[in-house]
């Protein structure tokens, strides 16, 4: 079941008012006006022809303007106009020379393939470098004029470099906003998804696979949003309201992930106890209100506009509240006791969530009183390191076992391929072949097949766009009305949908070369079809068959790292229950996220790989899902220590701590591949347990004896110590089946 169906029927004017205030329609809007106004002008005073290297300058150093801290974005858009000129000075020089342009193939597809080492925003700059040697590689671009042309090109970028720092200093929170806005609406999904478990008959594995799929979209945004916050530090040293609200908004957002992830229940049995109670509905209509409240809060943020009134969260909860009193007030005896803390349980871990939504609403309506109570809470993030270039991380990866190296290799003997395959047939423009290898491979086959299908999907219908509205459009200033639109859907959607971004590049590629040459389009509308089917077939062949990079070859690392950081916030967490000196477990938990983050999109990949590269899914697949619930049960067991301040902490809880951590320890041993011991899994019987016990018979004489009820004491003790003891057996048996995974995948290897 894809995404779409676990969430509710999509409401079209909502997803619209999201795109629009996106960070992907406003960069595809930064980029289209970098490039089409100095075209715009020099086509005015018609120059456009032998100055096309100005709009293309700004074109390349526009496609590596990613969101992220001012002085990286900077640095990187002036490191990418000094290589590009450079790639470009190079490449006119040697273009005439086959020998020689084969010898810069190598030498800048292993480099600037190589250097993706070192993050994203390195790769990124690498992979339009290569963009601009293709766009020259057959000397069409240059003209008479090396140099001149070489000026030009420079001078396109310095005017994108120059137009994006102002854009940002006149609205320097508008970034972070927009990532914010969309972190918080992805974790309104993930809401609305845990709401669904609450509903009758649910199907489980559906809705899990959703949300380990969110999860790794969430992951992402708070870790562009951590670099972004932490390494700036006028956001740091903020002072006005904005900036310290963005600040709590995103440090509180990271808590109300973790706080939805404690709702994590075992869902079988609870609807097998409690279904017939009506209240599982009740909680269903409170999870949603919550997930439409956040939503409307995230659009709020990300637009910049005020917050609407509140949706019916409250009466949601309150109503679900006072159903829970009127049932327990009815059907509350010594037999159900159990049945009741369950359900009170559940109702708290809604109320936490609604207080921190009202929390967040509090901080996007820019309240100056909640922004100066908390912002003495601003801390650095000392998880957020300086980024340095260390070359010794560029030679350590020159070895075949270095995934980048084996990408390096792949693109390079693809562009060599492609390359010749365009001296010996000839093609119109043959360096779309290249530019078709460089855009598509990427270090993962998954990736790698997926964008090439959607290039070729992509190209398909874009040329049959372009050719209709060039053979039924003549008007100039409503093809260029065409043009400008289709360049803003293609950049706005080519890193949300490859598959849109590719069919609007083709579009507005045609119509341009129609001003610029007004002869027959067809012969275009060929050269692009055929030379985009030879670059996909080129960039599938050496993805499948070339050093090929297997996703299924890193998931037991991803594994063992996952079991390690689950074991490491376990040990964190339960520090808070044994009365032992505080820790903070916060570094702990964002170690266990990114590990769960990293294992569930290793997952994803390798289910886009061959069905020959897919053996023992259904063993990675559980093991996927246990350590997600696992998480959440961990969470959970933090939250109930933040709640009840740490008052039942002792050391009656070590016994039962130490027990479940030896299954942990096992866990690890046997997903490293050591030689271990398997016993059978030793009783929780502890001294927690027997007051559990002891609680709950005091509890149900009070009940059967109708007394109590004025006296909070045992029937608060009972439900905290009963529900956090619960919590334990709950991860006690995720572990065990964990092993029992682990087992059975060992004798299948």
């Amino acid at each position: 079941m894809g995404l779409s169906k676990g969430l509710k029927s999509l409401d079209y004017s909502r997803e619209l008012r999201k795109f629009i205030t996106s960070q992907y329609l406003y960069s595809g809007v930064r980029i289209t006006a970098g490039v089409i106004i100095p075209a715009i002008i020099l086509n005015r005073f018609g120059l456009l022809q032998t100055m096309i290297a100005l709009p293309l300058g700004a074109l390349c150093v526009s496609l590596t303007d990613s969101p992220g801290p001012e002085h990286h974005r900077r640095n990187s858009l002036i490191a990418s106009l000094i290589i590009n000129v450079l790639v470009l000075l190079v490449t006119g020089i040697v273009h005439t020379s086959p020998t020689l342009t084969i010898i810069c193939i190598i030498v800048f597809g292993m480099f600037f393939s190589l250097i993706g080492v070192y993050g994203n925003r390195v790769s990124s700059i690498g992979l339009i470098a290569l963009v601009a040697f293709t766009f020259n590689v057959d000397g069409h671009m240059q003209g008479s004029n090396l140099w001149q042309t070489c000026l030009y090109f420079s001078i396109g970028g310095v005017w994108y470099a120059l137009l994006s720092m102002l854009l940002n200093t006149l609205r320097p929170y508008m970034f972070i906003q927009q990532l914010l806005g969309e972190s918080l609406t992805e974790i309104s999904n993930y809401l609305h998804l845990k709401s669904l478990f609450y509903k009758k008959d649910p199907n489980y594995n559906a809705l899990y696979n959703q949300m380990i799929s969110l999860q790794v979209k969430i992951h992402q945004h708070q870790e562009d949003l951590r670099e972004m916050l932490f390494k700036t530090r006028r956001i740091i040293e903020e002072s006005t309201v904005r900036g310290r609200s963005l600040m709590m908004m995103f440090l509180d957002s990271v808590d109300l992930m973790e706080s939805v992830m404690t709702s994590q229940q075992d869902y079988e049995e609870l609807h097998k106890e409690l279904d017939d109670t009506g209240m599982l509905n009740k909680y269903y209509d409170c999870i949603d209100a919550m997930a439409e409240e956040l939503f409307e809060i995230g659009l709020a943020v990300q637009s910049g506009i005020s917050l609407g009134e509140p949706k019916e969260m409250e009466e949601k909860v309150q109503d679900a509240v006072n159903a829970f009193v009127a049932l327990r007030k009815q059907e509350l005896n010594s037999t159900n006791i159990s049945k009741f803390i369950r359900l009170r349980q559940i109702l708290y871990s809604i109320q936490d969530v609604a207080e921190r939504i009202k929390r967040l609403r509090s901080f996007a309506e820019n309240d100056k009183k909640a922004a100066r109570k908390w912002v003495s809470e601003l801390k650095p993030d000392a998880a957020v390191q300086r980024t340095e270039i260390n070359p010794m991380l560029l030679l350590e990866n020159l070895s075949l076992k270095s995934n980048h190296f084996r990408h390096a290799l792949r693109v390079t003997l693809a562009m060599l391929t492609g390359y010749i395959i365009s001296l010996l047939f000839p093609i119109g423009h043959g360096y779309w072949i290249l530019l078709t290898i460089i855009t598509i491979m990427k270090p993962a086959y998954s990736l790698t097949r997926q964008r090439n299908i959607h290039r070729l999907l992509g190209t398909i219908v874009g040329v049959i766009i372009g050719f209709v509205v060039l053979y039924f459009i003549k008007d100039t200033t409503a093809l260029a009305i065409i043009m400008i639109i289709a360049m803003i859907l293609s950049y706005s959607f080519i890193k949300l949908n490859y598959f849109i971004g590719t069919a609007g590049i083709t579009v507005y590629v045609l119509v341009s070369f129609h001003f610029l040459s007004s002869n027959d389009f067809s012969s275009v509308i060929k050269d692009r079809m055929i030379d985009t089917s030879i670059g996909s077939a080129i960039a599938f062949f050496y993805a499948l068959f070339v050093f090929p990079s297997w996703e299924r070859g890193q998931i037991e690392q991803y594994l063992v790292a996952m079991l390690q950081a689950n074991k490491k916030y376990f040990d964190a967490v339960t520090k808070l229950y044994t009365g032992a000196e505080p820790v903070d477990f916060k570094p702990a938990r964002k170690e266990a996220f990114v590990a769960l983050a990293n294992l569930s999109d290793n997952f994803q990949k390798i289910l886009s790989e061959p069905k020959a590269q897919q053996k023992n899914l259904s063993y990675y697949h559980q093991l996927v899902a246990s350590n997600h619930i696992l998480t959440s049960y961990i969470a959970s067991l933090s939250y109930y220590a933040q709640r009840t301040k740490n008052k039942y902490a002792s050391a009656d809880f070590e016994p039962l701590i130490e027990k479940v951590s030896d299954q942990m320890d096992l866990s690890i041993q046997l997903a490293e591949h050591k030689d271990v011991v398997l016993t059978e899994a030793e009783s929780l019987e502890s001294p927690v347990m027997r007051r559990v016990n002891d609680l709950l018979e005091q509890r149900i004489r009070e009940v059967e004896t109708g007394h109590g009820e004025g006296d909070m004491t045992v029937r608060r003790a009972l439900s905290d110590l009963k529900t956090i003891a619960e919590q334990f057996k709950l991860i006690n048996t995720i572990v065990r089946d964990e092993i029992n995974v682990l087992k059975k995948l060992e004798k299948a290897a």
